[in-house]
């Protein structure tokens, strides 16, 4: 399905000089869905959703009882990008038991006090299990960025706060992430592209709907008064930290109906192209199978509880 190719369409190539000017984020489908008119194109991605998130239910199953591997998946953004819609959209058929949403805000003092991956260490994925990271380690790269006056600076044995202190935590994050990956946690990250026009029109959307207030806070505008420092911290930290390990995806998220199904079709792509499998039973617990069944249907000669000897 074409949908696959959107894997290469929005994975950022290691290595290379990152620029969002090169990723539009009003794409609605490109070539594929030219021909189909809005409408038609809304409905064949929210189409395209469906049998991803189909997908990935039966993939989470797999992924459970299979038991080797873990998959994180990091969600940024700025303000109203919609990363609460993403988790809900693309993630609605997955069992609760098997995934795990964190969301990182501003770090607590205890939080301070540690290196600034502690937190997040803490949230990692158990094997088995998809994890989903709204902001993450790379807050610290990108706030702590445009805000350097938020770092502890008193705690830190670090010197001048400059680009190679900045180098410094790219690869830390790197290697961080490369050892997720080399003991069996896929990492999936995801920039959600959203335009400065489109992020105006939700935030007004917010403030025009009394149901949507209490998403509406003023820091909101004072980070969007710095938009260009956040997409050259953006621009700086991708190109830095995507790599063969753990890419980065730019998805187009002006129209949400095409960013859910690009991160569907991403992640249930990834997902599936693991060597998972149903574990095999050894002939003893076969054994122990064929004698439960037989207690079950009432063949087994052993007394059963609240029979007389038992």
């Amino acid at each position: 399905m074409f949908a696959d190719l959107w894997i290469d369409e929005f994975r950022v190539p290691p290595g290379k000089k990152f620029k969002l000017k090169n990723y539009d984020p009003g794409w609605t489908g490109g070539k594929e869905f030219a021909d189909l008119g809005k409408h038609a194109a809304k409905e064949r991605a929210e189409a395209i959703l469906a049998e991803r998130v189909k997908e990935l239910t039966d993939a989470q199953e797999l992924l459970y009882a299979d038991n080797r591997y873990a998959v994180l998946v990091v969600l940024q953004a700025m303000d109203a990008a919609g990363k609460d819609g993403t988790i809900k959209h693309v993630m609605s058929g997955l069992n609760p038991a098997g995934c795990q949403v964190f969301s990182f805000k501003q770090p607590s003092a205890e939080e301070l006090d540690h290196t600034f991956l502690w937190r997040l260490a803490r949230c990692l994925p158990e094997r088995g299990r998809i994890g989903i990271f709204n902001r993450s380690q790379y807050e610290d790269v990108l706030v702590v960025k445009v805000h350097p006056e938020y770092l502890p600076t008193g705690r830190l044995p670090t010197g001048k706060v400059n680009d190679k202190f900045w180098a410094a935590r790219y690869e830390d994050i790197n290697a961080f992430e490369r050892h997720l990956v080399r003991n069996g946690t896929v990492v999936l990250k995801f920039f959600l592209n959203v335009s400065k026009k489109e992020q105006k029109k939700r935030l007004l959307a917010r403030l025009d709907d009394p149901a949507k207030h209490w998403k509406f806070e003023a820091g909101d505008l004072a980070e969007r008064a710095r938009w260009g420092e956040y997409m050259k911290a953006y621009e700086d930290a991708i190109s830095a930290t995507s790599t063969e390990w753990a890419p980065w995806y730019v998805i187009p998220a002006d129209a949400k109906w095409i960013t859910h199904a690009v991160v569907a079709a991403i992640l249930a792509k990834t997902i599936n192209e693991l060597d998972l499998r149903f574990p095999v039973l050894s002939s003893q617990d076969e054994a122990a199978l064929v004698a439960a069944r037989k207690n079950l249907e009432g063949k087994s000669d052993s007394p059963q509880f609240g029979e007389p000897g038992t």
